[in-house]
């Protein structure tokens, strides 16, 4: 929300009541208590009225400080966004109050209160991180025709008379709470959730609004409370609602962050990396849950708009087997029902007689786990719908009758996840569905709740829920599979979410079309969603509109099978390979068995992406904050902490671009050849081919070639792969023996008389260790003996240390 005419002028009627001065303070374990006068208090006659702001400056766990304002104090409002949700805080605040201001410190993170004026500076060891200072926080009344422009207001939601049929009227003003933070000359802003525009938002205003827009537009189907800096810290505001953040967009050297209503909580998050901070955030709203190892292998859908017929399913994946690109989860799209009775969770009769057996006839041929899309939206023509409506399960209007409209479905309405009852009846209908094969669910839809004129069945805040139902509906989804497969074994295919929804994976990024700049889209908006908690990110790879040439679609196959989540996808066209050319099968084929390769190295980062919160795809600046170039880059990324991913945008004639940071990088593909950064790379790259380079130091565990799926024994017969392992180097090695866990496997150290593997977990076994890079010549082997071409050893079977002497 803008409510300044420039910098020193407020819009016409708008009202303003900084936060100026405290006039009391009170210390708890936690924190201090302030009350803070929007006026200059010189004697007892202007403590008369207010308003005064009730603030407490408080610490909830290591490395974070919050600050909560509130101006009129009710009950708590619903929903709230759960906090701790998988781990519990880490208290560690201690308080100090000098003669100029009170202190509080956590971790490395320090707060200075002053009282007159009222400010807070936030620092670390070395320096100022940001600030509040005089006049960043406060309540304003701005007149309703400058709120007209808000993503809720202006919302079709709001405005279609379908759905909003007798709008109120407008009040004259609107109450806002605000705060503003300092951007330091140099410092960047990230995040926000899956934001699709410019990766570094820097002089945009981002409206934190769940809304169904594509990937080519200012609107996103996850957003987020959150962003993450380069200066060291991040912030989360603690809204489930609008939050509307101007980021140097009004004013250009401030983040401005305002909600409507009485109150407004953000944390300050402190990180000595930008992977601290994403620990720490992620402790407090949550942490993706393990997934089967399955899910990482390719997915393949019929397509939106395209026959989903039996002989066309068979001859996809018989096709895709043939080629050397065999499918680990199969989908089948909207019209697996009727069309006009989305969703009836009942198979449609004339295209699928008996789906129970054909579901296990495709599984039994061809090993897939089967998908099936659902939404939280229920047609007037459902089978379904009278009992929705007898049972009170939907979303009503305030006169008590079902919210309705006709976009996308007829007369459909919504799912009130509020409702215990209308949760039950809901998994009911797709617990039957499990019972005859479907594994698992593509959760569609979840953007377009209404708020308008809406109520709950629990009485929660309808614009509190917007953004909310998401999360809460993916979760409903996510549980119940859980409950039916075990810890560890459940997954759906979101497209909405928000803050906390990362507990529940996996997301994709929506509709995009079938082009370059789509496909940078995609990405961004990837990017941008893991520097906001989440742990993966999809995308339709071709693009979802439109039929991709095959160059494109090329190019996005190496892009999907190097993202953490790979999945075939379109709308009115299909995207198994062959139809774009048996080179682009020949391709997929190498580039799918590159991916199976990588399982050992994957899953240990996707498990620590449960653990740690530390996202698979990750943004350059998160893994080299040191390296002030990777801070722009948002077209390629690291997938964990050990490989570079640079897909290619442009036409195969042209040269692609991408930065390789400092020391000598090896190609993955190529690994004879290797580049010494920190250097541009400008390079034509044949279209069988992504750029994908090893940073030095690394230890890649390999499965062996032709696995042929995703979930194998990735313990069992490693191979141990060495980058530019450099003297004095040590590193330790975790695999997984058993799904959704890992060990510490493997311990490689380098000395200057040779390099030492000691396999430390009794269950796994390696095959090889090679080594890339330059090293002196082998002179003794323990435990091997040579390889043929490569440069390593051949391990004994069963050996459990293996000696490299120079």
């Amino acid at each position: 929300m803008k409510f300044n005419d420039g910098f020193w002028l407020l819009k016409h009627g708008v009202k303003a009541y900084y936060g100026l001065q405290v006039t009391q303070s009170v210390t708890g374990s936690d924190g201090v208590s302030l009350q803070v006068a929007t006026r200059p208090i010189r004697h007892r006659g202007d403590t008369l009225g207010g308003p005064v702001l009730n603030i407490k400056v408080h610490s909830p766990t290591q490395g974070v400080i919050g600050v909560r304002t509130d101006h009129f104090k009710h009950r708590d409002e619903l929903p709230a966004i759960p906090l701790f949700p998988d781990v519990p805080p880490i208290p560690d605040v201690s308080l100090f109050k000098s003669e100029t201001a009170t202190i509080l410190s956590t971790a490395g993170l320090t707060a200075e209160i002053t009282e007159n004026p009222y400010t807070i500076t936030f620092k670390d060891s070395r320096r100022t991180l940001t600030a509040a200072g005089f006049k960043h926080q406060g309540v304003f009344d701005v007149p309703y025709r400058w709120t007209a422009g808000t993503a809720a207001n202006s919302s079709c939601l709001a405005l279609d008379p379908s759905s909003n049929p007798h709008p109120a009227h407008p009040p004259e003003s609107v109450r806002y709470v605000h705060s503003e933070l300092n951007i330091s000359p140099g410092e960047l802003i990230y995040g926000l959730g899956e934001q699709f525009g410019a990766f570094v938002k820097n002089g945009q205003a981002v409206s934190v609004w769940n809304r169904d827009g594509g990937t080519s537009s200012e609107q996103a189907y996850k957003c987020v409370p959150f962003y993450i800096t380069n200066r060291n810290y991040g912030v989360f505001i603690n809204h489930p609602g609008e939050v509307e953040v101007e980021v140097g967009s009004e004013k250009v050297s401030r983040v401005g962050v305002s909600v409507a209503g009485e109150s407004l909580e953000y944390f300050i998050i402190y990180g000595e990396n930008p992977l601290d901070i994403l620990e720490r955030y992620t402790r407090m709203t949550g942490r993706p849950a393990l997934l089967p190892s399955w899910t990482f292998g390719l997915w393949l859908s019929t397509s939106f708009l395209t026959s989903y017929s039996g002989e066309t399913v068979a001859g996809f994946l018989q096709g895709m087997q043939d080629r050397g690109c065999p499918v680990r989860v199969f989908h089948l799209d909207c019209f697996w029902m009727k069309q006009y009775e989305w969703c009836s969770f009942t198979f449609d009769p004339d295209n699928f007689p008996d789906p129970e057996a054909y579901l296990a006839d495709i599984k039994r041929k061809f090993n897939v786990k089967i998908c099936v899309w659902i939404n939280p939206y229920i047609s007037q023509l459902s089978p379904i719908f009278e009992e929705g409506v007898k049972g009170g399960y939907f979303i009503k209007r305030i006169d008590d009758t079902p919210w309705q409209w006709d976009l996308w479905q007829p007369g459909l309405a919504i799912l009130d996840v509020t409702n215990p009852e209308a949760c039950q009846w809901y998994t009911k209908k797709l617990s039957a569905l499990l019972d005859i094969g479907v594994d698992t669910f593509k959760t569609d839809f979840g953007e377009r709740i209404p708020h308008a004129n809406i109520k709950y069945h629990d009485g929660s805040d309808p614009i509190r829920m917007h953004n909310t139902y998401a999360v809460a509906y993916n979760e409903l989804i996510f549980k119940l599979l859980e409950g039916r497969f075990g810890k560890g074994e459940a997954v759906v295919f979101a497209r909405a979410s928000a803050v906390g929804g990362q507990r529940f994976p996996v997301h994709w990024g929506g509709d995009c079309e079938s082009t370059f700049e789509a496909m940078a889209e995609a990405l961004r908006g990837a990017l941008s969603l893991t520097v906001s908690g989440f742990g993966f990110a999809s995308h339709d790879i071709g693009g979802f509109e439109g039929h991709p040439p095959p160059e494109i679609y090329q190019r996005w196959v190496a892009f999907g099978l190097f993202s953490s989540h790979s999945r075939l996808h379109g709308s009115s066209s299909y995207r198994v390979p062959w139809q774009y050319g048996e080179d682009a099968a020949k391709s997929m084929s190498k580039l799918l068995d590159a991916k199976h390769r990588l399982m050992p190295y994957i899953y240990t980062h996707a498990v620590n992406a449960h653990v740690n919160g530390h996202p698979l795809p990750r943004a350059m600046f998160l893994e080299f904050l040191e390296d002030r170039t990777t801070h722009y880059l948002d077209r390629q990324y690291m997938l964990g902490p050990s490989l570079l991913v640079a897909p290619v945008f442009v036409p195969q004639e042209e040269e692609t671009e991408y930065y390789i940071p400092g020391g000598r990088w090896t190609s993955l593909f190529n690994p004879q050849r290797t580049i010494l950064g920190p250097v541009w790379v400008r390079e034509k790259v044949p279209l069988d081919e992504i750029p994908v380079w090893v940073r030095p130091n690394s230890v890649l565990c390999l499965g062996a070639v032709g696995k042929g799926r995703p979930d194998y024994e990735l313990h069992r017969d490693v191979e141990i792969h060495l980058y530019e392992f450099a003297e004095g180097t040590e590193s330790t090695i975790a695999l997984s023996p058993t799904s959704g866990t890992v060990v510490d496997s493997v311990h490689v150290a380098r000395s200057s008389d040779g390099i030492t593997m000691h396999v430390a977990d009794d269950s796994t076994t390696i095959s090889s260790v090679v080594l890339h890079g330059e090293y002196p010549a082998i002179q003794r082997l323990i435990g091997g003996t040579t390889l043929g071409k490569a440069t390593g050893v051949k391990v004994y079977e069963g050996q459990r240390e293996v000696i490299i002497e120079f």
